[in-house]
């Protein structure tokens, strides 16, 4: 049973899963439970350059960093779970207590967090009662949403990046992926708002 599973590897689903596992030292946080099933075939990153990107140097190629990000989701916060090759399929059960069938195997988990992009082509049995058009892509494209209310889907559930009605823009799905993980972490808090940072002064 994992105490959240983030479905998608990229930038929304990576960034949550990097503020998650480096909460590890906290009381709160420090048993449970976090996995990634990181499919990245359909990532917008696979075609993307960057130059206007906070924090990362210009001419990077997004299919590198989809590269970089897992592998230093790996080296640095080792507990987390990465599970790769693997598409999810369905959604069952209900909070706390939900199911996660891919094409491969099933995971039960306490929490989902959905971060993969906004195609059309989406079809996660379980959540397809939940999709709306995008409100902030061009109609042509036909861009779909995950119905929320600030990330949250319904109870247990959440959406980040794109998916959760943000426009494509990488600085936009990472700050989404984190704000996820941090409502997640005043949840394990109690309800104590909380956050995960690094300081040089420790």
């Amino acid at each position: 049973m994992f105490d959240v599973l983030i479905i998608g590897g990229g930038v929304s689903g990576v960034s949550a899963a990097l503020v998650l596992g480096s909460a590890r030292n906290k009381a709160f946080a420090a048993d449970k439970k976090i996995g990634i099933i990181t499919h990245q075939k359909t990532s917008n990153l696979q075609e993307a350059l960057f130059n206007n990107a906070y924090g990362i140097p210009a001419g990077k190629l997004g299919s590198d960093l989809l590269i970089e990000s897992t592998a230093q989701l790996a080296a640095l916060y080792p507990h987390v779970v990465q599970i790769a090759d693997e598409k999810v399929m369905k959604i069952e059960g209900q909070s706390p207590d939900f199911t996660v069938v891919t094409n491969k195997n099933s995971y039960r988990t306490q929490t989902i967090v959905v971060a993969i992009g906004y195609s059309n082509t989406f079809a996660i049995e379980g959540l397809m009662d939940y999709v709306e058009t995008h409100g902030k892509a061009i109609a042509a494209k036909q861009r779909i949403q995950l119905k929320n209310h600030d990330h949250k889907v319904t109870e247990g559930i959440y959406v980040a990046g794109t998916l959760a009605g943000h426009r494509s823009q990488l600085a936009i799905a990472a700050g989404s992926g984190a704000a996820v993980a941090t409502d997640i972490l005043t949840l394990w808090n109690g309800g104590i708002d909380s956050q995960s940072h690094d300081s040089i002064k420790k």
